[in-house]
């Protein structure tokens, strides 16, 4: 075994002391600055001081790794990951790994995502030579900005009203959500509730677990509802957290099984909301990646962070599928907003005037004054192999972070992985709340089915 780590070049598992220096940026073709050390190191050759927002993620208090986990069908085979990860994953400048069983667990702090990089260096079961297929947005509307978007159809005045109506909803938007991001990071905190993170959660321990679930069944309650795949997973969101509150809630009274089925949810209304990183840089895709890596071409391999505070509703509802309604009126709210790109403008700001103390103080106040973290990431529709091994399912996520619960929808081909990151003592029970996550899509399944929404052969139609 020793004679095969030679290759490997292992890193210490603490980064060294940044060394802060003025750095060279470079100009893009529409004249921005551009802070994409990937692409200057692969050019020079050379190190490079960190960019900003590499250096803020190496503040104490925002010290976040994200941790990919693969799974593979079959048993590990540590001398082909070996000879493979020196030519591929080991030419990223700050990657450093730990095998465990039979689970292959990245962890990295620099900006670009590892789930990214991984899936770079993966090929397609059926077309050994060909990268997985991520699908990417259909148009240039799609995305944050699709709020620019308008009916093109009818007469020209009601054109130039629908559009006037849009910038206005728009900036209006855009303007209440950038106050409600400082009011966050200078006062305003979610509800006390079982699962709020207490001060220094960041340093705890944190635990994965993840469930996985059918995709086939969210694309059937998607096409049933005329919604999107992170509508039914921001849905399910909601009603897994309620439920899961509603037990804690009734925690010491007595005939807890009769409990479980009443409303032991405070009276006054709970403000639980969710943090979303965003990256609002344009992807250079999977291809890109990949060539970077074998072929030591250039490739933008940074990201632009914004974030996203998402209002998550909590409450018990008599109907199920209200959980996906009112996900999904949310999240078109959110839609219709540059709120993304202003955090991301407004931190840079910061960093630029005050310093990265500065900037991480705001940034972890805005962040740790919310109750968990969330994403949904589009994986590979079809199979793929990792070094000659066929992948089972897709697990990312990460620590480190200011929450005590940090969940992450990562599909793959046909299934879809909940992840879980949790802080133990503040949820000790991990797998009853991904049981309530189950549960919660079985149940706004059915209610599909009951409200003569779709019928029993549609969900073989439902991958479509």
């Amino acid at each position: 075994m020793e004679s095969l780590t030679k290759g490997l070049k292992w890193r210490q598992s603490s980064l060294k002391p940044i060394q802060i220096t003025k750095r060279n940026t470079i100009t893009n073709d529409n004249g921005i600055d551009d802070d994409d050390d990937g692409a200057y190191m692969i050019a020079t050759g050379e190190e490079q001081p960190l960019s900003p927002a590499a250096r803020l993620f190496h503040e104490p208090d925002f010290n976040i790794y994200v941790v990919a986990i693969m799974g593979s069908k079959y048993p590990i085979n540590p001398r082909v990951a070996y000879e493979k990860l020196p030519q591929t994953l080991l030419k990223h400048p700050r990657f450093s790994s730990v095998q465990v069983i039979c689970k292959l667990i990245v962890t990295t702090r620099k900006r670009v995502l590892p789930a990214s990089l991984l899936l770079a260096c993966t090929r397609q079961v059926n077309n050994p030579d060909a990268v997985p297929t991520v699908p990417r947005k259909k148009d240039s509307n799609s995305g944050w900005f699709s709020s620019l978007s308008y009916d093109r159809g009818g007469p020209w005045w009601k054109r130039w009203f629908m559009m006037v109506c849009m910038v206005f909803w728009l900036i209006w938007n855009t303007l209440v959500d950038v106050g409600y991001i400082l009011a966050t990071a200078l006062f305003l905190k979610d509800t006390e509730t079982p699962i709020t993170p207490r001060a220094g959660v960041e340093h705890n321990p944190k635990r994965f677990v993840y469930r996985t679930v059918s995709l086939d069944d969210m694309k059937l309650i998607k096409n049933a509802m005329n919604m999107t795949i992170n509508d039914v997973a921001v849905g399910m969101t909601q009603a897994g957290l309620s439920q899961y509150l509603n037990r804690r809630y009734g925690e010491g009274k007595k005939d807890l099984g009769a409990t479980e089925k009443k409303n032991n949810l405070p009276k006054k209304k709970i403000r639980l909301r969710s943090n979303l990183l965003v990256n609002i840089r344009p992807s250079s895709g999977i291809q890109a990646l990949a060539d970077m890596m074998e072929k030591n071409t250039e490739a933008k391999w940074g990201n632009w962070i914004g974030y996203v505070i998402l209002p998550l509703t909590i409450g018990i509802r008599d109907n199920p599928l209200d959980y996906v309604r009112e996900a999904n009126a949310t999240i078109n709210r959110k839609k219709h907003s540059l709120e993304a790109l202003f955090s991301f403008s407004v931190a840079a700001l910061v960093f630029k005037l005050f310093g990265v103390k500065a900037a991480n103080t705001m940034s972890h106040m805005a962040i740790g004054h919310t109750t968990l973290g969330f994403s949904n990431l589009v994986g590979p529709q079809e199979e793929i192999r990792f070094y000659g091994h066929d992948m089972e399912f897709l697990a990312p996520s990460c620590y480190g972070h200011p929450h005590s619960l940090m969940i992450n929808f990562q599909s793959y081909v046909n299934k879809m992985t909940i992840v879980l990151s949790v802080d133990e003592t503040a949820i000790p029970d991990p797998h009853k709340l991904l049981d309530d996550f189950e549960t919660s899509l079985k149940l706004i399944k059915e209610a599909v089915y009951a409200k003569g929404l779709a019928e029993e052969d549609m969900s073989k139609a439902a991958s479509t």
